[in-house]
């Protein structure tokens, strides 16, 4: 079931790296009216570089985790079977 789940993953990861896109370019818009730092700029601030590096990567993590979540749990009603883990390994 894995190996069927695959192509379903990738769409969604790529569809929600698209969305985290959009969400962080609207987010930063209400904190600044120059588009975001990037690494590649030679003049830039350090703090709103890290700033906005941070705050990107935490909304693409949440979109990209609620999204494959949210693609297993339809993968599994349609399917029958959890495509992954049924629960974290105790420690």
């Amino acid at each position: 079931m894995k190996l069927l789940f695959m192509p379903v993953n990738i769409t969604v990861g790529l569809l929600a790296g698209l969305a985290g896109k959009k969400i962080f370019q609207r987010l930063w818009a209400l904190i600044d009216d120059e588009e975001p730092p990037s690494p590649e700029h030679r003049e830039l601030s350090w703090p709103k570089l890290i700033v906005a590096l941070a705050a990107e990567g935490a909304i693409f993590r949440l979109v990209k985790g609620l999204t494959d979540h949210g693609a297993r749990r339809v993968f599994a009603k349609v399917a029958g079977t959890w495509p992954g883990e049924e629960k974290p390994d105790p420690r």
